[in-house]
């Protein structure tokens, strides 16, 4: 009797914390989806029917007329602004409005692992970020080149012998593990050997960190509905964390924790810990006369796992989802294919059939169709940041408090009749450089003092990838290709395609 009035009175606490400020956009006159107990707006994505960039897609094209809809997502208030002008004041011009992305469910209480540079915020963020920043010139990508050249020789032997057999192969699962050799190469200074093992550790670890369990989902939708009863539950796999923090540690005691000048992640890292604490002005606390407050920061071994971690797993799905998607798209088209063939043939002819970085820059062709790829399928399908003080949307009268959720529709915006024609076509010379693409629509890198730092580094591994797998052979659909694939319900941090990519690899001619 004592458990059930108990657990009768948890449930009523829980629905009333939870559906306490429902009304929120009602009193602001913004349209709204209506909220469903405990859930919110999102009931769909909860029971997986559609993963959360499908829900804010629909929800974009939903309202055409509208500058911003609002929604509810659990416990957090959520606004989708549709308006790039709007977009920009939120990423941009009134970024010290919405630095935090407020992908932590609690505030103070943060797991190690999330304490990197993507799920970082405030002073955390911008000292980290004002630290690394460097670490992604193009003379520090330049050095990284020769790690990945091994790695593309192996992508286009495995081609080759899949061309030979003449067997469908699921691009997806292709590129993933060439993009895990590659962060393995450049980001931990080991041969993963994972295009020639697809059972090899570090892939496992990889796909351990994408694939939730039973665990995992509870655990999420707890902190997401209770953030603060459930502050101490960590979100990543306690074998996830193990392990990481054990490659770490054990690649750092063999280098003695000092660079080693091989010039990969680990080093920059150590090279970035040697220059000591760092210092920068606040982004969160001001002194009383206004000016920021001075903020510090130690990179110990622990802070320097976690970026290790989110650059391991941003890296490889994110750039394994838009090159295979790219793939698909080329398959579909094969007189852009061709065009891509030749230009690729026709650069590495100058440079003696030899990939480096100087030659992969000049495939621009290429990364047109890259582009093209990445507009009709982001790998990140929105933006998210949280609002850090009371504010006023420009041209409105639409104000909003701290802690609500801003949400960037990226899907929407790049597929939009509005700004891009027949979006749902592949039209490469979209992005050719004489071609005008409306500011602040086009958005897979994010775009701010927040964008994607890696974003160099990440077209430079794609790119190579696609060449490589391109100079050697051609794709086409196999019987099993879907012109329009469904998307992966589950998918809710990097957007994929269920059941993979599955395409044909064929041998083909290089044009000299």
């Amino acid at each position: 009797m004592i458990l059930s009035v108990t657990f009768l009175v948890i449930t009523v606490l829980l629905y009333l914390l939870v559906t306490r400020k429902h009304n929120y956009w009602k009193v602001r006159g913004v349209k709204y989806e209506e909220p469903a107990p405990m859930v919110g707006s999102i009931w769909r994505v909860f029971r997986q029917n559609v993963s959360l960039s499908q829900y804010l897609a629909e929800l974009y094209k939903k309202y055409p007329k509208e500058k911003f809809v609002g929604y509810f997502g659990g416990s957090a208030i959520s606004l989708l602004v549709r308006d790039p002008e709007l977009v920009k004041h939120v990423l941009v011009t009134d970024f010290q409005y919405f630095y935090p992305r407020g992908l932590n469910t609690h505030k103070t209480v943060i797991e190690p692992m999330l304490k990197n540079l993507f799920f970082a915020d405030g002073d955390l963020w911008k000292l980290l970020r004002q630290r690394m920043t460097p670490a992604f010139t193009s003379g520090k990508l330049k050095a990284m080149f020769p790690l990945i050249v091994e790695r593309t020789e192996r992508l286009q032997r495995t081609a080759a012998a899949a061309a030979e057999r003449g067997a469908e192969v699921d691009v997806r699962d292709l590129m993933a593990r060439y993009t895990t050799d590659f962060i393995g190469a450049c980001g931990f200074g080991i041969d993963a050997n994972s295009i020639d093992d697809e059972d090899a550790p570090f892939r496992k670890l990889g796909k351990r960190i994408f694939t939730p369990s039973l665990r995992d989902i509870i655990v999420t939708v707890a902190k997401w509905l209770a953030p603060d009863l459930f502050k101490c539950l960590r979100t990543v796999a306690p074998e996830v964390e193990r392990d990481t923090l054990s490659l770490v540690r054990s690649i750092m005691e063999q280098r003695n924790y000092q660079p080693s000048g091989r010039n990969d992640f680990i080093d920059l890292l150590l090279e970035l810990k040697q220059k000591g604490k760092i210092v920068g002005e606040s982004i969160e606390h001001r002194n009383s006369d206004g000016t920021s407050k001075i903020a510090e920061l130690e990179l110990d071994n622990l802070l320097m796992a976690a970026q290790v971690f989110v650059f391991f797993a941003a890296g490889f799905e994110t750039s394994s989802s838009a090159t295979s998607y790219t793939l698909h798209q080329l398959a579909l088209h094969p007189d852009q294919q061709a065009k891509c063939q030749q230009e690729i043939d026709g650069v590495l002819t100058r440079y003696g059939g030899k990939f480096c970085y100087d030659a992969v820059n000049e495939m621009k062709y290429l990364k047109m169709c890259f582009y093209e790829s990445m507009r009709l399928f982001p790998s990140l399908g929105f933006l998210i940041r949280k609002c850090a003080k009371p504010y006023t949307f420009p041209g409105t009268d639409v104000s909003i408090d701290e802690g609500i959720a801003v949400i960037i529709p990226v899907q929407g915006l790049q597929t939009d009749e509005q700004y891009f024609d027949e979006p749902e076509q592949f039209r490469p010379e979209r992005f050719h450089p004489d071609n005008r693409v409306e500011n602040h629509v086009y958005l897979p890198f994010g775009e701010g003092p927040r964008a994607c730092i890696g974003e160099r580094l990440g077209l430079m591994q794609s790119l190579a990838g696609l060449a490589a797998l391109l100079r050697q052979c051609s794709v086409a659909p196999s019987i099993s290709t879907k012109r329009n694939p469904p998307k992966e319900p589950t998918g809710h941090v990097v957007q994929s395609l269920k059941g993979g990519v599955p395409l044909l690899l064929k041998e083909r001619k290089i044009y000299e």
